[in-house]
């Protein structure tokens, strides 16, 4: 009897969803509005002067977990805008086919010259084409929309508020002193003195 009366419910469930409106659209014909936090894929970006913000420093590449960013530092250079001192990088790549968007480059920028944006990439039937070369990631900065946060922002929100109290931690345990408290880390021999008989 149960397995009728699940038969009928499955059935059931089946029929009132077949008739159902869709609720799919045709993606990238028909995008939908996105919320204001929605990130997607990233950009590299200019100051006013139009000088590139990326000094070269790697953090984003020693922080990312897919080690999906690599660098090329260009050292110390003078800047054709301002004519100070300062760093660059010669290439940045970034793979999206293994990047798993938990925006921590962004977060430790120190120059906020890397962000995420808005707008989603292009389908691709090609993994080649899901990785940002330099080029790509600065026609993103001028291209996409950008995401709401950028490294100075996100850092801001994990510090405290002003004001607010210190966070209070448990005690340590106190440590055991004494000859008992050190222990051989060797573990003891298994091998037991045995008497022959005679």
């Amino acid at each position: 009897m149960n397995y009728l009366t699940d038969s009928l419910h499955a059935l059931a469930t089946s029929l009132r969803n077949a008739f159902r409106a869709p609720t799919t659209v045709e993606f990238p014909d028909v995008i939908r509005p996105r919320p204001e936090r929605y990130r997607t894929t990233f950009a590299l970006l200019n100051d006013e002067q139009g000088d590139q913000l990326c000094i070269g420093c790697l953090m984003c590449e020693r922080i990312c977990p897919s080690t999906v960013i690599a660098i090329k530092a260009a050292g110390k250079r003078e800047s054709p805008v301002t004519g100070k001192k300062r760093g660059y990088a010669d290439d940045f790549v970034l793979d999206l086919s293994a990047c798993i968007y938990c925006e921590l480059c962004v977060q430790v920028c120190p120059v906020d010259a890397i962000v995420m944006t808005r707008a989603p990439e292009v389908p691709t039937f090609s993994r080649e084409d899901l990785v940002l070369t330099m080029e790509r990631l600065y026609a993103n900065g001028v291209d996409k929309p950008r995401a709401w946060g950028d490294g100075t922002r996100l850092m801001a929100m994990q510090e405290p508020a002003p004001g607010a109290a210190p966070a209070h931690h448990a005690p340590k345990a106190p440590t055991p002193s004494g000859p008992s408290a050190h222990t051989d880390d060797k573990p003891a021999s298994s091998a037991a003195v045995r008497e022959e008989p005679q």
